[in-house]
């Protein structure tokens, strides 16, 4: 049964606790309507005291804001026929500089934008970002090669503000988070729900809490198209649903959504990362079969789908809460080729 064969998952996630790798880790396994392993682990400091990882604890979920929200506004705004994924992103930011990029160039980091800017301390002022990313030069021509890249959904974010005239986060709890039922996923947490946060990074003599971890996004309000997001790992699991049966749901055309997570170019479809392997080895390692699609955030989260058995992995974790040199893009694979082998042989 796959309760007897996840403990090998379990043992490995509480092993890596034991061993001071990683605080605190909430797991969330689905299989279909058939199975859920739902386990969190380990605790946090919140500067006085050890708080304990409960199920519903939010996390900074970093880049997965990137797929979580950005990725479906822009694919609403497309349905809608209010954008084109093959138009010029000079169309709808006039500020771009770069004619040649498409807003399917950003989506699959092919639009030769770097990958970040130079980073400041977080507490800096910096009205300038969106001027410095618009005066960024193209590293390649769009198309050319694939370069993750923050600046690109950060864009993407701002396009999704300028053709809605509403703000991102409103945009995406209207017409993403309250139709699935994720009411547990945020930017900007209140007050009222800081207990439930886990924290992340120590940074000037205390631990973040409730507030984004990543730089650019905390600068610009904590709302943007890169990272910004806090969820709790059920919220996620509700969201990889969505992905694994759109049919069932009224929110977007099911041929969209499996293009955006369809055939990969340079191991990327639109937004997400797709499991091309061998040529390009994904996040969730290679023993997960093609077209497999997932996402990380570099706090220490991940979702990982593979559409045709219908499971879904929420990893949930803040490995920055040890520092930002953690092991977690070496345990990634690690526990996502044990959840398929326990699958594959014990399911």
């Amino acid at each position: 049964m796959w309760v007897n064969a996840l403990d090998k998952v379990d043992r490995l996630v509480e092993g890596w606790l034991q061993e001071g790798l990683l605080p605190g880790v909430v797991l969330d396994i689905a299989i279909s309507n058939r199975f859920r392993f739902q386990k969190s682990y380990g605790s946090f400091s919140n500067g006085t005291k050890k708080c304990p990882i409960r199920l519903n604890t939010l996390f900074d979920i970093a880049s997965l804001t990137k797929v979580t929200a950005t990725l479906p506004a822009i694919l609403i705004l497309v349905a809608k026929g209010e954008i084109s994924l093959d138009a010029p992103v000079q169309k709808y930011l006039p500020e771009f500089r770069h004619p040649l990029v498409s807003i399917r160039h950003l989506l699959q980091h092919a639009s030769g934008l770097p990958s970040d800017l130079p980073v400041r301390p977080r507490e800096d002022k910096r009205p300038t970002l969106l001027a410095e990313i618009f005066a960024q030069e193209l590293q390649f021509l769009p198309g050319e090669d694939m370069r993750y890249s923050d600046l690109g959904m950060i864009l993407l974010g701002i396009i999704v503000e300028r053709v809605t005239g509403e703000t991102l986060d409103r945009f995406v709890n209207q017409y993403v988070f309250a139709p699935l039922g994720m009411s547990d996923t945020y930017y900007n947490p209140e007050d009222k729900l800081i207990e439930r946060v886990a924290a992340t990074e120590f940074v000037n003599g205390s631990f973040i809490i409730g507030k984004v971890h990543d730089e650019k996004s905390f600068q610009l309000g904590g709302v943007s198209g890169s990272a910004g997001l806090f969820a709790t790992a059920d919220d996620l699991t509700r969201y990889a649903r969505w992905w694994l049966a759109p049919e069932s749901y009224d929110l977007l055309p099911p041929k969209l959504m499996r293009e955006a997570a369809g055939l990969p170019v340079r191991g990327r479809g639109l937004g997400w990362e797709v499991s091309d392997a061998p040529i390009y080895v994904p996040s969730c390692g290679v023993s997960w079969p093609s077209r497999s699609f997932g996402h990380t955030g570099f706090t220490g989260t991940s979702l990982w789908i593979e559409p045709e058995q219908e499971i879904s992995v929420v990893f949930l974790t803040n490995a920055v809460h040890l520092g930002r040199d953690n092991k977690i893009r070496e345990l990634r694979p690690i526990l996502h080729e044990a959840v398929w082998s326990s699958y594959r042989f014990g399911g």
